[in-house]
């Protein structure tokens, strides 16, 4: 298994556009992340109103002559069971971001990943049996970094089983590879096979 440091070259002789040294596309990166973790979020948090509290509507005790301040239902927020003054309701919190902002932040990601070493091509990567013994062999041969990203084009369902279970590894296609899965990693490896799918995205 030939294993080479990617480098800005290479990336470029590749036709993969990448973005380093320089603070254009920092924001789109910033944009692309808060999206995502935005785009997770259920906004399913949801309290009542008192309105929408379970009783009796009736006042509570007479107007007058009590001595205590005056009050209406038991469903008024000022009491224990009552509503919720301005408390959450559901909501959808999804951010839209445009394609040449997504195009731009995965060239950043990318590029400044390659500036730094962290990148490493390979010709293929694939395992004979679906054992994770041989997947964790297989990728301690490339790299002993904690949190290790594998892009390539397909992986075969060997390689899939086999790699499932390693915390840390992450097998991803070229197609689906976001930026957040790439800055996570302390390394990516890139097949060979997904450099004309990675040259398409950053085109």
């Amino acid at each position: 298994m030939s294993v080479k440091q990617l480098s800005l070259e290479d990336a470029a002789s590749a036709n993969i556009t990448v973005i380093s040294g320089t603070s254009k596309g920092n924001q789109a990166v910033h944009d692309l992340i808060v999206a995502y973790r935005a785009n997770r979020r259920t906004g399913s948090a949801c309290t009542k109103t008192r309105g929408e509290i379970r009783g009796s509507g009736k006042k509570i005790y007479k107007q007058k002559g009590t001595g205590g301040a005056r009050h209406g239902a038991r469903s008024a927020p000022i009491f224990v069971g009552g509503g919720v003054v301005f408390g959450p309701r559901p909501r959808d919190y999804s951010k839209k971001v445009t394609k040449s902002t997504r195009k731009l932040a995965l060239r950043k990601a990318l590029g400044e990943k390659i500036a730094a070493g962290e990148v490493a091509s390979i010709g293929s990567f694939a395992v004979a049996e679906a054992k994770t013994k041989s997947f964790i062999a297989a990728v301690s041969e490339i790299t002993d970094a904690k949190k290790t990203l594998i892009i390539a084009k397909s992986f075969d369902e060997k390689t899939y089983l086999a790699g499932r279970n390693v915390q840390g590894v992450q097998l991803i296609t070229a197609d689906e590879v976001n930026i957040e899965q790439i800055l996570h990693a302390n390394a990516v490896i890139i097949t060979e096979d997904s450099y004309e799918t990675l040259a398409k995205r950053t085109a």
